[in-house]
């Protein structure tokens, strides 16, 4: 019987080797499969802002050198509205809240037109918007569910104001301090 005994002493092998050995072969394979999706990913990404073509600047809004150095040349993001396609971009809004009064709320809207895009209706509404503003506590837009309603509210008085000539209101920006 001890001969038996001893046979199978050797036989046996350590669970932590297993275990370490398994660990090992998992990190190699998690390493190189990360290292090969980022391989594929990078290149990507650093060659699609340089494949976008410039885009054309909207009719009149071209900046024109005088030759004295005193032209300005359009900065920043391109817009991604124009009036030809029927959305016409508003000035942003930045007015104090009624309550408290020292915070602020700034605000960028577009207007989707169902025709042509009317410059003096769109000056109405930024207009009846800003009014409209200037009477918000924080505490009505406070989380989504005040969010949700300051955009029911707007939607509302856009529709109101413009007699079914805007569909739709689209907000750009929407920051509180």
């Amino acid at each position: 019987m001890e001969d038996a005994e001893g046979a199978d002493a050797p036989k046996k092998k350590n669970p932590l080797i297993a275990t370490i050995i398994a660990a090992v072969v998992v990190t190699i394979v998690g390493g190189g499969g990360g290292w090969f999706v980022g391989g594929l990913l990078a290149p990507a990404a650093q060659t699609a802002p340089a494949a976008k073509p410039a885009p054309a600047p909207a009719h009149g809004a071209e900046a024109k050198d005088s030759g004295h150095g005193g032209g300005k040349k359009e900065e920043g993001l391109p817009h991604a509205f124009t009036e030809a396609g029927g959305v016409l971009q508003l000035d942003p809004m930045t007015v104090n809240l009624a309550y408290p009064t020292e915070n602020w709320i700034r605000l960028e809207l577009a207007l989707v037109f169902k025709e042509h895009p009317d410059l003096a209706l769109a000056k109405s509404i930024q207009d009846d918007v800003t009014a409209y503003l200037r009477t918000v506590s924080l505490q009505q837009i406070q989380g989504p569910r005040g969010f949700q309603y300051l955009k029911d509210d707007i939607q509302e008085r856009v529709d109101l104001r413009s007699e079914g000539r805007v569909s739709d209101v689209i907000f750009r920006t929407f920051v509180v301090q």
